[in-house]
């Protein structure tokens, strides 16, 4: 199955304009929605499912700062870019500090938009909801849900750390939460009142990594139509999130340490030094020291970074959080959805509790979404959860027939054969489901299994299911 292209929702009161960029990225491959002015772009928003935005600053009735405020209010992981002509760079500046992810200035060069475009969907795509807040409850603190051992523990870290200039090092797996923590540093800080500026280092090319850090002047490069401020400038007197800082190329460490050590640094095809005062927080879901014995990360920038760390734990290391955690998404969700689904069955408590979560927190959340989108009943059933979920639950409870077991037991074939007959029984069971849940539609069917459509075909095949006729009114 080919993957769903990328929407982007340009937002401009200039027809010309308009269209110049909706063909540019109609050509680059996405699918492009337009608005004239602010008030039809936030519309055209809650009615689809936006991967981008990006918008004009000067627009009649809603303006583009009024757009980016609401935008990222009502989803917070959507990023928002911002066009402004050369007069107006200040406020194109001033939006990245409300929240922006970048700007271009008119009149822009394509490949540099094209750069952006592509950074900003890759950003979204690697951040997921690891910045999802939680609600103030007495199962939350900081922003941060559960009441696990390794999540108290954070807690009294952040307690201690969170007002400090100190800089702080964060590990864990994708999806564990590492940009909320960042942010609960933030805003728990004398800095919460200036910006915060998150950076995703693992979405940036590397030979542009520099240029987005520190800046650059008029004419650094081809396509340098006007000089631009890098991240550190834009964080000054706030607070920078370096996240995947293990993807920072080799050659860029001896600049980041020097940032670090004395707060001040040159842009790209600059001569002027620039001081700033920046707090520091970093991410990354690598092991350094290996990178560091292999030779492709600095231990003098590891140990600047790692004054103060915080390992995160994965959601497989605190099961006892999953139920505080799937009440906050039922209610994110029953609202973002208009549904009205209470809790849980008992069975289908078992089956999160069973799944080893290797997507953490962002998968349990992307779980609980869909489950909510499907679920006919007041509360969430294990039918409701994915097959491949359910799938863990189901060999965490196969059997043979008692027949079977004493047949194995007697000798009777090996270890390896009578397993595997299990696991075809399975198969047969989780395909089974997944075409009766949707009907008979094997492309529906494909999805929820999380295979092509041509690999579902074959697989009836070989468990002798039969497909729905192709006259069948659920193609």
């Amino acid at each position: 199955m080919l993957p769903e292209k990328r929407q982007v929702l340009i937002v401009d009161d200039e027809p010309n304009l308009r269209k110049i960029l909706a063909a540019q990225l109609m050509r680059d491959g996405y699918d492009v929605l337009t608005a004239e002015d602010g008030e039809e772009g936030l519309a055209l928003l809650r009615e689809n499912h936006i991967d981008l935005v990006i918008t004009d600053l000067k627009m009649p009735r809603v303006d583009g700062i009024t757009l980016l405020k609401r935008a990222i209010e009502e989803e917070p992981e959507l990023p928002v870019v911002v066009i402004t002509a050369h007069g107006t760079v200040d406020t194109a500046v001033e939006a990245l500090k409300v929240g922006a992810f970048d700007f271009v200035t008119k009149p822009f060069d394509k490949d540099e938009l094209r750069q952006i475009v592509a950074k900003a969907l890759k950003t979204r795509e690697l951040r997921g909801a690891d910045a999802t807040p939680a609600p103030a409850t007495q199962n939350a603190r900081f922003g941060i849900i559960g009441t696990s051992t390794g999540i108290t523990e954070l807690y009294a870290i952040l307690e201690r750390v969170a007002d400090q200039p100190t800089t702080v090092l964060i590990t864990g797996e994708s999806g564990t939460g590492k940009e909320l923590v960042a942010r609960a540093l933030h805003e728990h800080s004398a800095r919460k009142d200036k910006p915060f500026i998150k950076v995703n280092c693992a979405a940036i090319p590397k030979e542009l990594i520099e240029s987005e850090l520190f800046g650059y002047e008029r004419g650094a490069f081809t396509g340098a139509v006007t000089s631009k401020p890098g991240r550190f400038e834009l964080a000054s007197g706030g607070t920078l999130f370096l996240d995947e800082i293990g993807e920072v190329p080799i050659e860029m460490q001896v600049k980041l340490l020097r940032v670090l050590q004395e707060s001040e640094f040159e842009r790209v095809g600059g001569i002027k030094t620039i001081r700033v005062d920046v707090r520091l927080v970093a991410a990354t879901n690598r092991d350094l020291k290996k990178l560091i014995a292999t030779g492709s990360f600095r231990d003098d920038l590891f140990y600047r970074l790692n004054v103060v760390p915080i390992r995160l734990p994965p959601l497989r290391e605190r099961v006892g959080d999953i139920p505080f955690l799937v009440d906050h998404f039922l209610t994110k969700f029953n609202e973002r959805l208009k549904k009205s689904v209470e809790g849980l069955e008992p069975g289908a408590v078992d089956v999160l509790g069973q799944y080893p979560w290797p997507g953490n927190i962002r998968e349990l959340e992307n779980v609980i979404e869909r489950a909510v989108l499907f679920c006919d009943t007041h509360k969430l059933r294990e039918e409701d959860l994915p097959p491949d979920l359910r799938g863990i639950s189901a060999v965490a409870n196969v059997s043979l027939p008692e027949a079977d077991l004493q047949a194995a037991l007697a000798g009777e074939g090996g270890l390896k054969e009578h397993v595997k007959v299990a696991m075809s029984r399975l198969e047969r069971e989780l395909v089974s489901r997944a075409l009766q849940q949707t009907g008979g539609n094997v492309t529906h069917a494909a999805r929820l299994l999380k295979i092509s459509r041509k690999g579902l075909q074959l697989k009836m095949k070989e468990l002798g299911l039969r497909e729905t006729p192709p006259d069948s009114k659920n193609l």
